[in-house]
């Protein structure tokens, strides 16, 4: 029994023709009007079988056999090019008549050359620069601010500028090797933002090995009466103009680093001048090595009193409010300083700062300038060291340069 055979039903009347099959033993009958009734196998009889069906199947399955032989034969004779080849010439044919109408802009570039190296440069040197837009027009000109890295290593960096006692980031981002970054510009007015800047850099390289490089948080001040000066712009390898730059880190050591060393201050404060031997020959003098300012509370309230009402400029009226005014500078608080080291007279400044911020820091909301010094001396981080570690309540800022310079720290008693 075939599809196409006439059957009959042997337990009802009527037939119809094979259509097809349902397993091993169920058989579609298709009946004169199209509908094919699932039978079991035996329940039907072949009354006439379709010998041009089955005749016409095995003559396509015979055709089909030899089409394929003839093919494989013409495969083999053929060694240069497959059906695969000549379908593959056919599809790069066609997208040779695509690739007129690519535009080159708009394919996607993913190589990069790897940065250069140059000899010598795998140590750190980092400045920060300012550079004049108009050096012939200096009162009135902008100025452009880039970071430059003089090394082989990618830097990673943070510029921010000091607000009080908060900051304000400025600027941040990755540099290559070898090259400057603008950062940003800015005007004579914008001066009195850049009197603190701190600047953190994390070098690495990519793609390779290096050597590890502790990472820089410096800190320094910027001198606003240098960019009203033409002379402070001087010429150097990174631009074509004269620049003022700022040390961040050279030859892989950092340049005023933000902390202090409270190992080395103390060293410093206490350590005894073995050429010249500390000799007390006044009042003020004896004080050192015998009296802790910081602790004899009566002797200080006497001393503070006396040195007040003998010092013209301890006390600053300025409108309604008053302002303490202290200079520390040791030519102002000693009448000689013949036969002491400079230790002694550190330790003498520190214990004289100590002494006042005692003596106020009850009086809430007191203004009080310390006169240190211009620059980044020992003085100036002992009185920021004592601020930061002695007295974490006040607020501490530089204070006004027009009224007392650049060596003066101004302190809000909280």
């Amino acid at each position: 029994m075939k599809i196409g055979d006439k059957v009959e039903f042997l337990s009802e009347t009527g037939g119809g023709r094979v259509a097809g099959f349902q397993g091993k033993n169920i058989v579609l009958v298709e009946d004169e009007n199209g509908f094919q009734i699932p039978t079991p196998i035996t329940d039907v009889v072949v009354v006439e079988q379709d010998d041009y069906s089955m005749g016409k199947m095995i003559a396509e399955k015979m055709d089909k056999k030899e089409k394929a032989d003839a093919h494989a034969q013409t495969e083999l004779k053929d060694d240069s090019k497959s059906v695969k080849a000549l379908l593959s010439e056919g599809m790069e044919e066609d997208s040779y008549e695509k690739e007129d109408d690519i535009d080159p802009s708009d394919l996607n570039i993913s190589f990069k050359a790897p940065a250069e190296e140059r000899k010598g440069g795998n140590v750190l040197n980092a400045y920060l620069a300012f550079v004049p837009v108009d050096p012939k027009e200096i009162t009135t000109t902008r100025f452009e601010t880039y970071f430059v890295n003089d090394s082989n290593y990618y830097m990673y960096y943070t510029y921010m500028t000091a607000e009080g006692n908060s900051w304000n980031l400025k600027s941040m981002g990755e540099i290559e090797p070898n090259t400057k970054m603008y950062i940003d510009d800015f005007g004579k007015e914008d001066l009195n933002e850049l009197g603190r800047v701190s600047i953190q850099v994390l070098a690495y390289k990519k793609d390779k090995s290096f050597v590890l490089k502790p990472t820089v948080d410096c800190h320094f001040r910027i001198d606003p009466v240098k960019f009203y000066k033409l002379h402070t712009f001087e010429e150097n390898d990174f631009f074509e103009q004269a620049a003022l730059l700022y040390t961040i880190v050279e030859n892989d050591k950092e340049v005023n680093p933000l902390t202090i060393d409270a190992r080395k201050l103390k060293e410093k404060m206490y350590q005894k001048d073995e050429v010249q031997p500390a000799r007390k020959i006044d009042a003020s003098a004896r004080i050192l090595g015998k009296v802790d300012l910081s602790k004899d509370k009566d002797y200080v309230r006497r001393y503070y009193k006396e040195e007040k009402s003998n010092n013209p400029f301890i006390i600053k009226r300025r409108g309604d409010e008053d302002v303490i005014v202290i200079d520390l500078h040791a030519e102002s608080l000693l009448e000689t300083t013949q036969g002491m080291s400079t230790a002694d007279i550190l330790h003498y400044q520190v214990d004289y700062f100590k002494s006042v911020m005692e003596e106020n820091k009850k009086n809430k909301g007191q203004k009080i300038i310390f006169i240190h010094g211009k620059g980044e001396g020992v003085l100036r981080q002992s009185v920021i060291h004592e601020l930061n570690y002695r007295y974490k309540s006040c607020q501490y800022q530089d204070a006004s340069f027009q009224e007392y310079g650049y060596g003066a720290t101004q302190v809000t008693i909280r």
